[in-house]
């Protein structure tokens, strides 16, 4: 039966829905997510389309399955996942930024979702160094924050810069504070990713930052996955959400990583 409240969605919103019911159900059925929706099956069908084409999705006969797990799914993708998760994390993360710092936004759908709140800060002058395109472009226009990019090889998958030339530029930069996305953490390794190339550049953001603070929603907790980014003694903070394995969580704590759940 339909939820009264998620009749009448705007577009990307439902779609977001379908992608968080297809990552928690492992699979949707076009006539269910009608009656759910309150919408034609034409209209699901329309959605399911348009997920497919965006890499979210596989379709089937009278549905969808989730996409080939061994594949990256595109930027577009993961920010509609886990979507309200990622903005009461960077809610929690804008807090912590204070008028005169200098902070490292590393690239990530959660760190994005960081700079979407600078942007309603009121300071009256930060310095933001940042190796995504599309976190530049959302601070580019604000008078308060001083632009730092460190230029290198772009990887189209994340809207991300690395390699030698950027870690160069970082050699003589100091930074208050970094945050830092997270493909997987594992509670015994640390935050760890499939990108050789970033993770070498990551190692460098954590070594001239005083403070690394991890964004991660709860789906990336107790993963692993191929290259350690930063060890787990190397991270101070971690926010997540309320999602978070209780067990992850405590093993953090007790490897003495402070771990806020929003």
């Amino acid at each position: 039966m339909a939820r009264s409240h998620e009749q009448g969605l705007l577009i990307e919103e439902r779609r977001r829905r379908i992608c968080e019911l297809l990552r928690s159900d492992g699979r949707v059925m076009v006539e269910e997510l009608s009656r759910r929706f309150g919408t034609s099956l034409v209209t699901i069908r329309a959605d399911l389309a348009a997920l497919e084409a965006s890499g979210a999705l596989t379709r089937t006969h009278g549905g969808a399955l989730p996409p080939d797990a061994a594949q990256e799914q595109p930027l577009t993708v993961k920010q509609m996942q886990h979507h309200a998760e990622k903005q009461r994390i960077a809610a929690a993360a804008a807090e912590l930024i204070h008028d005169g710092e200098t902070i490292i936004i590393d690239s990530g759908t959660t760190t994005a979702e960081l700079a979407q709140r600078i942007r309603h800060l009121e300071l009256r002058s930060i310095n933001v160094i940042t190796n995504a395109l599309n976190i530049a472009a959302l601070l580019i226009d604000l008078p308060f924050v001083r632009l730092i990019m460190p230029g290198g090889i772009l990887r189209r998958d994340s809207n991300s810069l690395s390699g030698p030339m950027a870690e160069s530029a970082l050699a003589n930069l100091t930074a208050d504070r970094l945050y830092l996305g997270a493909d997987a953490i594992d509670p015994e390794l640390g935050v760890m990713t499939p990108h050789l190339a970033e993770a070498e550049l990551n190692a460098k953001m954590i070594r001239i930052s005083r403070q690394v603070v991890v964004l991660a929603d709860a789906s990336k907790l107790a993963r692993r996955n191929i290259s350690v980014i930063a060890k787990t003694e190397q991270i101070h903070l971690l926010i997540t959400d309320r999602g978070a394995p209780a067990a992850a969580v405590s093993q953090l704590r007790q490897r003495g990583v402070e771990v806020r759940v929003v």
